[in-house]
């Protein structure tokens, strides 16, 4: 499923790769890959997939109701509580400044096992900013379950010091091995794309001339 879905995120442009010409992420860095894994839900036959990989990863972590970060883990967090029959709610990445100024919106319980949804895993902080709201909300996050991590290294160490497993269904290894079988990366383009994932904030002032 890993290699499949790699393949079907470069078909679809969800991820798109330009080592000669990086991107610009919002948070001004440069990077030579860009994923936007909305694109996933314009394609019924990857969306199917999709789901149907977290319907699978979710049986590894039994939950009461399934969560999902605002805004791009809302649309896979709902179909997955759709296809599970469970309570669905998702957590804003900050709280809404009118009404009740919810942060997580929908009903959680105390207690309630819950299964959080998120798209994409860069350094992991908002997802377990999210996870931290469901915690203080009085839920237990059992697994947060992601379509993408870029495996960097301040993730993992992020959630080995939350004590949460994280699966997702494909990663940055598999999507680069699909794009070198596929002929989109020559041998220099792949040594760029893992000087890159091994320093994301080094390699972008590298870029951009500051070091």
């Amino acid at each position: 499923m890993t290699e499949d879905l790699a393949r079907d995120l470069l078909r679809i442009g969800a991820v798109a790769l330009r080592p000669d010409d990086p991107f610009t992420w919002a948070s001004g860095r440069k990077s030579p890959v860009y994923t936007d894994n909305r694109l996933i839900l314009s394609h019924p036959d990857v969306r199917q997939r999709v789901v149907e990989a977290f319907v699978e990863a979710a049986a590894s972590a039994p939950a009461d109701a399934v969560s999902a970060t605002a805004t791009a883990g809302i649309p896979h967090g709902a179909l997955l509580a759709d296809r599970l029959g469970l309570p669905f709610s998702y957590v804003r990445a900050q709280a809404k400044g009118h009404g009740r100024q919810n942060r997580i919106e929908g009903r959680v319980e105390e207690g309630q096992r819950i299964v959080l949804v998120e798209d994409l895993v860069s350094t992991g902080g908002s997802v377990l900013s999210a996870a931290e709201a469901l915690q203080e909300a009085g839920a237990e996050v059992v697994a947060v379950l992601a379509v993408f991590t870029y495996g960097f290294p301040e993730a993992e160490a992020a959630f080995a010091e939350a004590g949460l497993p994280l699966v997702t269904l494909t990663d940055f290894e598999a999507l680069a091995e699909a794009a070198r079988q596929s002929g989109a990366l020559g041998p220099g383009a792949w040594a760029t794309l893992r000087d890159w994932r091994d320093d994301p904030a080094g390699w972008s002032r590298r870029v951009m001339g500051e070091a």
